[in-house]
């Protein structure tokens, strides 16, 4: 009897192992082909600025997008995931410099990553949160890209970006926004360029950035990644419809709820946010209290 038990158990153990197998094996085919695939995109062209307004202008974006938690505060590139089981994923140097982009590197491929998250070779850039900064007018994506391109080089080479077993079942899953090229609508043009000013509609376009993690309905839910804070609900039905415009504007800037509550920067980036002008918290916040 007892050996028909452990016969009968070790089956059952041998069929679950088979299961998870063959389940890992179809993940790592079905993320392999997602990243091998090509796009052929139309990328519409336009002109870089090189004056120094435009430049400054490109290194506010940078600072206020995010681009340097990945990428790096010199644009050296840096390692932003570290976990064994998800694997290393490094943001690139964007600079000329030793690691970085290569000489031959274009205005063409600056934008086709920025706006489609597609590398030359065709294929999808990996994690670029690309849909972030797709819907940008041509204005601020040419200054950042002029910001970018003005940078003095960095010698520093990245490896290249390890997925690990818990990383790619994530990716298959899409709890892991490793392929940005699917997630954009690449015949998407801009409108016309939204005035600054402390409006709703600047506020909407500001917007965007904050997509990624509070989703693009901005009512939050699981983090993008893995293993991180749930994150809030930012429309009025959270805590912006408690909140004034005063508070807002301190917690973006302090990292300190008016009840009291210190927020990790690794959750919110208000060390990110403190950059913004209150030209820019005031529309986002006006933005964000229409929803």
């Amino acid at each position: 009897m007892l050996r028909k038990i452990l016969k009968w158990t070790g089956g059952i153990i041998g069929v679950l192992i088979a299961g998870v197998l063959i389940f890992y094996f179809t993940m790592h085919i079905k993320v392999n082909n997602k990243k091998d695939k090509i796009y052929n995109v139309d990328v519409r062209m336009f002109d870089i600025p090189t004056d120094s307004a435009t430049v400054a202008a490109g290194a506010h974006i940078y600072a206020t997008r995010g681009c340097a938690d990945c990428h790096g505060a010199e644009l050296e590139g840096q390692i932003f995931i570290d976990e064994g089981p998800i694997g290393t994923l490094y943001g690139t140097n964007l600079t000329s410099g030793k690691g970085g982009r290569p000489a031959d590197y274009s205005d063409r491929d600056w934008i086709l990553a920025l706006r489609h998250g597609i590398r030359k070779n065709g294929k999808s850039l990996m994690v670029m949160p690309s849909y972030e900064y797709y819907k940008m007018s041509d204005q601020d994506l040419g200054a950042l890209i002029a910001y970018c391109k003005s940078v003095t080089p960095v010698d520093h080479v990245t490896a290249e970006p390890r997925l690990g077993p818990l990383g790619t079942v994530l990716a298959g899953i899409d709890k892991l926004p490793l392929i940005p090229a699917e997630k954009i609508d690449h015949a998407y043009k801009p409108g016309a360029v939204i005035p600054k000013g402390p409006t709703v509609e600047y506020g909407k376009y500001l917007s965007m950035s904050c997509t990624g993690c509070h989703q693009p309905n901005l009512k939050g839910g699981d983090s993008p990644i893995p293993g991180g804070t749930y994150v809030r609900d930012i429309t009025t039905a959270g805590n912006v419809g408690k909140w004034s415009e005063k508070d807002f504007i301190a917690v973006l800037r302090t990292g300190q709820t008016p009840e009291g509550r210190a927020m990790k920067n690794e959750d919110m980036p208000w060390k990110m946010t403190n950059q913004y002008s209150d030209e820019e918290l005031t529309a986002l916040y006006r933005y964000l209290k229409t929803l």
